[in-house]
């Protein structure tokens, strides 16, 4: 037994995962009755992630700010341009795609008793209010924007503490580290207890009557993930960037997938860029940042969704109110939770851009849920992969200003 837990232990976790998903396939489909306690794994698993990931990301970015040394150079502005720029540009491609491929909705009930924002400013109001929530709150809730403004503002305010200070928060900082790891180990057993359940609890009846809805929404992510980030990517490190697109969609597209949200993937993400080699001091802050405001595939969502309803009820919409539709899905996006289903609820606020009434509306964010099984899977494996590919491509065209050589290959 010991021989084979170390066999098993040298085998990559992406490899681990991946026995881990055809299991959970296998006993879906073969024996859902009998196999149903493996459930448990999965929610044991994202649980797990979702209780660790507020610690550590207050430990990471404040042990980061308190021991950062004045003139040590970070790539935050770099890293949020190539957020808010990817966003947007995941809501045009999905505009854009969305008249190529115009696609109507059989409108659908199931989103009673939601209340989507109500409007632009409502979203960042939420954002601004959520900066200032109480700590123990912010962490309880898991919201990332309080959390990162308290590590941020105890980090800034430790700058000058003692040594000892500091080092006992590096400590507690890395500490937490070391039990994500551990989390992250149990990620096959995971994984295949969520894919059962994804399996058995939804089947894949109620899609086939959206499978062309479905191909807009999950053709416009890939074309993102494949095309229009890579171009990104280029322009930053003036290198191929696919060694590193895969390497992210790899290891962190995956368990993204499953779990369906940005925020409980944040600790994968933090693996992912310690093994890339990136600097602490950005990717501390970038991944919890990005697990917020990186949200090109909720800006694909709202954009295709929301179109999809304009082409239902014969709506005629012009070009440059097509490319407002692009600037608000990106804003609409950012203000998106990291949770499953966070960019469903800000639909409405999109379709009121074209007059479309509430409650057709809601029954738009009705049909996300039908879809969201997939929708909802291959949305958050493009956000939260970008949050690593993007940190990873503004540190890397740093590298390139100063003379260091980059290989891609070898990181990848």
């Amino acid at each position: 037994m010991k021989s084979l837990l170390k066999k098993w232990s040298q085998v990559s976790l992406v490899k681990q995962i991946i026995v881990g998903l055809i299991i959970g396939i296998i006993l879906a489909v073969a024996i859902p009755e009998i196999a149903k306690p493996v459930v448990i794994l999965g929610s044991l698993f994202v649980g797990a992630l979702k209780a660790i990931a507020p610690v550590l990301v207050l430990f990471l970015v404040m042990s980061a700010i308190a021991q950062h040394k004045s003139g040590h150079k970070t790539n935050m502005k770099s890293i949020i341009f190539l957020y808010l720029l990817g966003t947007f540009l995941a809501g045009l491609i999905a505009v854009i795609v969305s008249f190529i491929f115009p696609v109507g909705l059989t409108l659908a009930k199931g989103a009673e008793g939601v209340t989507p924002p109500g409007g632009v400013v409502e979203v960042l109001k939420s954002l601004l209010l959520n900066v200032v929530d109480n700590p123990v709150k912010a962490i309880y809730n898991s919201n990332y924007i309080g959390i990162l403004a308290w590590a941020v503002l105890l980090g800034l305010a430790l700058r000058n503490a003692a040594d000892t200070t500091k080092t006992m928060i590096a400590n507690f900082s890395d500490a937490v580290s070391k039990i994500v790891t551990w989390v992250i180990k149990f990620a096959p057993l995971g994984i295949m207890g969520l894919v059962f359940e994804s399996i058995t609890a939804n089947g894949i009846e109620a899609l086939l009557n959206y499978g062309k809805l479905l191909a807009v929404l999950i053709g416009c992510m890939v074309f993102v993930a494949l095309v229009v980030n890579p171009i990104i990517v280029f322009a930053a490190i003036r290198q191929n960037p696919y060694p590193l697109v895969f390497k992210c969609l790899k290891e962190s597209s995956i368990t993204a997938f499953f779990t369906r949200s940005s925020a409980s993937n944040i600790p994968v993400n933090m693996k992912l860029c310690e093994n890339l080699g990136l600097n602490k001091d950005s990717y501390s802050v970038s991944i919890p940042l990005g697990a917020t405001i990186n949200m090109a595939g909720a800006a694909v969502t709202i954009s295709v969704l929301t179109l999809a309803a304009v082409h239902t009820l014969d709506i005629q919409v012009d070009l440059p109110t097509a490319i407002i539709l692009s600037v608000v899905s990106a804003i609409c996006a950012c203000g998106a939770s990291g949770v499953a289903g966070g960019s469903l609820l800000l639909i409405p606020l999109a379709c009121s851009l074209f007059g479309i009434p509430a409650d057709v509306a809601m029954q738009v964010v009705g049909v996300g849920f039908i879809i969201g099984v997939l929708q909802d899977s291959f949305e958050t494996a493009l956000n939260s992969s970008t949050d690593v590919l993007f940190t990873a491509a503004a540190e890397y065209k740093e590298w390139r200003k100063e003379g260091k050589k980059i290989d891609i290959h070898k990181a990848a």
